[in-house]
């Protein structure tokens, strides 16, 4: 099988391809695989690591807000889609794959309209609960659109085509038994919260941690394992003098979790934004969670995807405009009080989870091609 899969921008589409690629090397070890991205984006250093090769495309997202220097940057932003085109045209042609994989990112959508103005089977992964401008630009013309959940197919322009799979992960959690991780990780056993704002920190999360942390000191017997970013340090530990809490033997506060599925599987209750592969991650662990959007994500995009989760009774949702510095402390304070609401919420969690996403997609893939050779 001959593949080319188009990603790129962020983890979220980068981390789905991977996954995807993975899985049809296991079933085809035979299989060609090329990776189309931007030159300057993760996806070229992820997919190199991932030992794949890459072709580059140069290509630059739409500024939505109206001003002068947004109208440059989008008429550079139009130069490149139109080379990109020409580009993907000439891959394909030398390349001649036999499908042609989206998982979103700007490079997807010359390369997958090209492939399928070529009659090329095309298919795209959407990860979040609300389809981007890309996902439902291609819906309009792939052969299949595969999504995350049911709320994602109802907002598609075009849905005759869409497959609920869930999103892909490269490999499947490796799942510790709670006691177990918690040992792992020296941490005695009690309640155990794990909280983390992001690789660069987040400053709203950060001031209701340190409020949380504040309250566990008084509260006694609670675990907290806390990332607070790269840039979150200085605030972090100035906050935490501030407000006089101890750090104990019962804390983890690092910068940068680097042994995130162990702390996951340790963890009664998860504080953290709402990026689709991290929501993938706990629902597929099944645990409870606090869920704060980070509202500057695209079309607010993390918002939907807590709200899937919160409307099945996984989660709390709390948006970060309404993040006052003691409403996570008096969260995590009712639900520790409440043992029974946070294992419904942990069952409600397994249930919405999938480790067989990649399976399901290659499936589909298969049955595609099939179809074509009819």
């Amino acid at each position: 099988m001959r593949v080319i899969l188009a990603a790129g921008g962020t983890a979220g589409h980068i981390n789905p391809a991977l996954a995807i690629a993975d899985k049809i090397k296991y079933v085809f070890p035979e299989s060609e695989i090329l990776f189309v991205g931007a030159p300057d984006g993760m996806e070229a250093t992820l997919v190199k690591k991932a030992g794949y090769s890459f072709q580059s495309f140069k290509m630059a997202g739409l500024q939505r807000k109206l001003s002068v220097n947004n109208l440059i940057r989008n008429a550079k932003a139009a130069y490149y889609y139109i080379t990109a085109r020409s580009n993907a045209k000439k891959l394909l042609r030398e390349f001649k794959p036999d499908i042609v994989i989206g998982t979103g990112g700007y490079v997807s959508a010359p390369v997958l309209l090209s492939a399928a103005k070529l009659g090329i089977k095309t298919v795209t992964h959407e990860s979040n609960s609300l389809p981007g401008m890309t996902t439902k630009l291609l819906s309009k013309n792939v052969d299949k659109v595969f999504v995350v959940d049911e709320a994602a197919v109802s907002r598609l322009p075009v849905k005759e085509n869409a497959v609920v799979t869930g999103n892909p992960l490269r490999n499947n959690i490796p799942i510790e038994e709670r006691e177990e991780a918690r040992k792992k990780l020296g941490l005695p056993e009690g309640l155990t919260i794990l909280s983390f704002g992001g690789s660069l920190g987040a400053n709203k999360i950060t001031e209701a941690v340190v409020e949380l942390l504040k309250w566990e000191n008084e509260a006694g017997g609670i675990n907290h394992i806390h990332g607070y970013g790269g840039n979150g340090r200085e605030m972090f530990d100035s906050l935490m003098e501030r407000e006089g809490v101890k750090r104990t033997e019962r804390m983890i506060l690092k910068e940068y979790i680097d042994n995130m599925y162990t702390c996951m599987c340790a963890a009664d209750i998860i504080v953290s934004r709402a990026g689709a592969m991290t929501l993938t991650e706990i629902k597929a662990i099944g645990r409870a969670s606090v869920l704060i959007p980070f509202p500057q994500a695209a079309e607010n995009h993390q918002y939907y995807n807590a709200l899937s989760i919160a409307d099945a009774g996984a989660a709390v949702l709390i948006e970060d405009k309404d993040l006052e510095k003691t409403k996570l402390k008096e969260l995590i304070e009712s639900l520790s009080e409440n043992k029974e609401k946070i294992r419904t919420m942990e069952e409600n969690a397994k249930k919405l989870g999938t480790t067989k996403a990649a399976d399901v997609i290659v499936s589909e893939i298969i049955e595609l091609l099939k179809m074509n050779n009819e």
